[in-house]
C-alpha cells in the first residue's frame, strides 16, 4: 500500500490536469452521515425511507416531513462539519494549478469551505435555497432558524434546496463540464464513492488514460480498469501524499 501511495504522490508531482471525482465517503471523514454505509442513513429507522423522503414527489406531497428530516439529518451535520485534510489538500493543488477541477456529488459545500473554486456540484448544495414561486435566494442558516414546518417565502411561496432531488434530472451544463473536465484529464482521481449511483457514476468512463487512481475503503464495480487502487480513508491518504511530496496542507 505505501509503494501504491508514492507512485500515485509522483504522478500528483508529474501532473498539471489532475480531476477529482468524489463521494460520500469524503463528508464521512468530516462527521456528515452517508446514505449507504452501515451506519448511514438507510440504515437507520425513519417513518419513510430516506429515499423516499429525498425525492420530487414526496417534497411535492409531504413537505413537512421532508423538512423534518432534512433539517435533522442533512442540514445541522451539515453546517456544523469542517473540511478535513482530503478538502483542503485539493484546494491547494488547485492553487498549485495542478488540480483543474473537483468533481463532487456531495451537497455538503465542503469543498467551497476549504477553498477550491472549480466545484462541478452533480447534485447541487444544500447551502443554496431558493423560493418555488417568485426565486428568492435563502440561506442554510435562515433555513435551520425557520420556525414554520415549511420554510416559506415572503410571497408565499415555499422555499426548497438548491438540491437535486430523487426523481430530478440532473443540470446538463454541469453534466457537460464535468464529462469535459475528466475526459481532457491526465490524472483522475476517484475517492470516497461506490460508482453506482448514476448517472454520475457513468461519467468516469469519460476518462481515457492510464493514471486513473481510486481511493476508496470498499471495493467499487469494474475496478479492474483502475491503475492506482488505495483501500484507505480519503483524508489520510492525502495527508501521506502531502508529507512525501514536501507539501503544506496548511
Amino acid at each position: 500500500m505505501e509503494k501504491v501511495v508514492e507512485q500515485v504522490a509522483q504522478i500528483i508531482k508529474e501532473s498539471n490536469n489532475i480531476v477529482f471525482f468524489g463521494g460520500a465517503g469524503l463528508s464521512t471523514e468530516s462527521g456528515i452521515p452517508d446514505f449507504r454505509s452501515v451506519d448511514g442513513l438507510y440504515n437507520q429507522k425513519y417513518k419513510f425511507p430516506p429515499e423516499v423522503i429525498i425525492s420530487h414527489s414526496f417534497f411535492e406531497s409531504n413537505p413537512i416531513e421532508f423538512y423534518r428530516f432534512y433539517k435533522d439529518k442533512c442540514l445541522s451535520p451539515m453546517l456544523k462539519a469542517k473540511p478535513n485534510a482530503a478538502h483542503l489538500a485539493l484546494a491547494k493543488l488547485e492553487k498549485m494549478g495542478k488540480l483543474k477541477a473537483v468533481v463532487t456529488q456531495n451537497i455538503d459545500d465542503l469543498h467551497h469551505r476549504a477553498g477550491s473554486k472549480n466545484i462541478l456540484e452533480l447534485h447541487g448544495t444544500s447551502f443554496k435555497n431558493h423560493c418555488v414561486k417568485c426565486g428568492k435566494t435563502y440561506s442554510i442558516e435562515e433555513i435551520l432558524k425557520s420556525k414554520e414546518d415549511v420554510p416559506t417565502c415572503e410571497c408565499g411561496g415555499i422555499i426548497r434546496p438548491d438540491i437535486v432531488l430523487y426523481e430530478e434530472a440532473l443540470n446538463q451544463e454541469v453534466i457537460y463540464k464535468s464529462c469535459k473536465a475528466i475526459e481532457d484529464a491526465d490524472a483522475l482521481i476517484i475517492a470516497g464513492t461506490t460508482l453506482i449511483v448514476q448517472p454520475a457514476a457513468s461519467f468516469v468512463n469519460y476518462y481515457t488514460g492510464n493514471k486513473l487512481i481510486l481511493i476508496n475503503l470498499s471495493e467499487v464495480p469494474n475496478e479492474s480498469r483502475i491503475d492506482y487502487v488505495i483501500r484507505d480513508k480519503v483524508g489520510k491518504v492525502f495527508t501521506e501524499i502531502f508529507e512525501y511530496l514536501g507539501y503544506d496542507l496548511a
